[in-house]
């Protein structure tokens, strides 16, 4: 109800006006839901110096063009910090006083960490106490793959499983939570 009625016409950017600046925000959403330009709506609109944790990595020419025309949607003046596994120190040296740090995304950290053979539960337990302690306002966006079809492989099934507890975490931690769908920003937690 509160995207309906607080938020209609609104953009991304002028969305920020309805609610307080938040510490931590997390912003999920589905595949091409609007989270991205939402949470860079957060960040642009808070006055702060922004800047952006790249987790994406161009591996194929398909991800190069994404990167690409995120890259152009934000402009030049955010600071772009592409660090595809360490996230918390990554935060520990750009979430400072006077900075917003956008942290796009953890799906695909979680998909690095995977990848890399990291042990998930402890890069996440560093991330939740990085966070706990960071001086500027951050913003994470992370998909929401837990309302679709069940995979169909065991590794498909334990991502999907161990993506829904890490957003859950994260989201206990979060002042403000927002799901994105069809552009829309809904939120689940706010900030007093």
């Amino acid at each position: 109800m509160e995207a309906r009625d607080g938020l209609r016409g609104r953009s991304a950017v002028d969305a920020r006006a309805a609610y307080v600046t938040a510490r931590v925000t997390l912003v999920l959403g589905g595949q091409r839901s609007g989270k991205s330009r939402t949470a860079e709506g957060i960040v642009a609109a808070s006055g702060l110096r922004p800047i952006y944790v790249a987790t994406a990595t161009a591996g194929d020419a398909e991800m190069a063009d994404r990167i690409a025309r995120h890259r152009a949607r934000r402009g030049d003046g955010w600071r772009t910090v592409e660090e595809p596994v360490d996230i918390p120190g990554a935060l520990s040296v750009a979430a400072t006083p006077g900075s917003a740090v956008l942290v796009e995304c953890l799906t695909l950290w979680l998909s690095n960490l995977f990848e890399g053979k990291r042990p998930v539960d402890a890069e996440a337990d560093r991330l939740l106490a990085t966070l706990a302690s960071v001086a500027g306002e951050v913003v994470l966006v992370s998909n929401e793959v837990g309302s679709g079809i069940m995979p169909d492989n065991a590794l498909a099934r334990r991502f999907a499983d161990a993506l829904g507890t890490l957003n859950q975490r994260v989201a206990s931690l979060a002042d403000e939570v927002i799901l994105v769908a069809a552009g829309l920003p809904l939120f689940l937690r706010r900030s007093p």
